[in-house]
């Protein structure tokens, strides 16, 4: 357990938080405003305890030699005002402001090189650091390492979001009750393999669904048509099954496949059992898959699901992972712990209007599938120990 910054005193003291403000953006305009909105507890629990703030994150991904207008942080200095009432300084300069963001930290080199005299400037009128970026907990940049160093014998905390994530990803998966099920999804295997071989032994079931599935049907000599393989990967697959067929975990491959000559809203689709013949391409799971996969899930007490079954961005592709996120609105809702991890799964069960049905959705993509992989992030191991 981590101290949070609950737990400290703020009061007439500059708080240094890291936050994680990468929104979409759309000519300037901000399309999802998420993040923006997770953060606000930590910085209000600041500002109304009296403390003030300096901001830092990035957006998107900058060439990293100086200001560039399409990734400025404007857009999110104006919707944080909004949303919190008052003055929001977007400033690289300014220190006496009660809210400051400081621009893009990715418009400088040193961030991403983790460099310890940026950090020190950063840190250098700061009070208390605290990182509530679990988005970024595995990128060892400046923000995230280097800062906190910097800090010394100041206290260095887990803001609210940071410390919830912490608490379902670590602590749950650690703690599950059982029957634990992981359904794992996506395109590719190499995304998924340290998390496979992680969590092979510690859950119950892993459900496998996605383009990934084809890699590891092709390894056991299923024909798979025209379906997206990793051909590099095979061999890994097949490693992988037989460590699973040794292993406590029942690892469940599709049985059947939602298949179609062209991946468009409008095409010709049909339902393949087994062998998936030339010209047609697995693009989600069946109906038959589906009822398995959703029975097993609905019977699971904690269920961590990461990756799409499908293409579920077009309508007809949609439906192994609306089904999957039914299953586990369901689930809940009987007292399980349901935990949505990775940007594909949480859009996809923000667009089925079931994000409320979840207990915990994860604002973090690659540092959630790291935490699956059971990787030790170390912008973590610097905050300070709860006492």
């Amino acid at each position: 357990m981590k101290q949070t910054i609950e737990d400290i005193d703020v009061t007439g003291k500059r708080v240094l938080m890291r936050v994680d403000f990468n929104v979409p953006t759309n000519n300037g305009v901000i399309t999802d405003d998420r993040r923006i909105q997770l953060a606000l507890p930590s910085i209000k629990n600041v500002l109304d305890r009296g403390g003030t703030l300096t901001l830092l994150s990035h957006l998107g991904r900058p060439s990293g030699r100086g200001y560039e207008e399409a990734y400025t942080l404007q857009p999110v200095a104006t919707r944080l005002e909004e949303l919190l009432g008052e003055r929001v300084v977007l400033s690289d300069e300014e220190r006496e402001a009660r809210v400051i963001l400081r621009e893009n930290l990715r418009f400088h080199p040193e961030e991403k090189k983790n460099d310890d005299e940026f950090a020190k400037k950063l840190a250098s009128e700061a009070d208390i650091y605290c990182n509530n970026a679990f988005g970024t907990a595995h990128r060892e940049h400046a923000s995230m390492i280097a800062v906190p160093n910097a800090m010394l014998d100041k206290p260095k905390v887990a803001g609210m979001l940071l410390a919830k994530e912490l608490q379902y990803l670590d602590q749950a998966i650690d703690q599950a009750n059982r029957p634990f099920i992981a359904v794992l999804g996506g395109a590719k295997v190499s995304d998924k393999m340290g998390a496979i071989e992680h969590l092979l032994g510690k859950v119950d079931t892993i459900l496998i669904g996605g383009a990934m599935a084809y890699t590891f049907l092709a390894a056991q000599g299923v024909e798979v048509g025209d379906s997206l393989v990793e051909d590099d990967r095979t061999e890994d697959a097949m490693s992988m099954m037989r460590i699973a067929n040794s292993s406590t975990t029942d690892v469940l491959l599709p049985k059947d496949h939602i298949c179609t000559q062209d991946v468009q809203v409008d095409s010709m689709t049909k339902v393949v059992t087994g062998s998936i013949p030339k010209g047609w391409m697995g693009v989600d799971i069946g109906p038959e898959t589906i009822e398995s996969y959703s029975k097993c899930i609905q019977g699971g007490r904690t269920i961590v699901w990461n990756g799409p079954m499908g293409i579920f961005e077009k309508k007809p592709f949609e439906n192994g992972t609306r089904a999957i996120a039914l299953a586990m609105a369901t689930a809940t809702e009987g007292g399980a712990i349901t935990i949505v991890s990775g940007g594909d799964s949480a859009a996809a069960v923000s667009d089925f209007g079931l994000d409320t049905e979840m207990t915990h959705i994860s604002t973090g993509g690659g540092a959630s599938l790291q935490m699956l992989e059971g990787i030790a992030f170390s912008s973590v191991t610097l905050l300070d120990d709860a006492v």
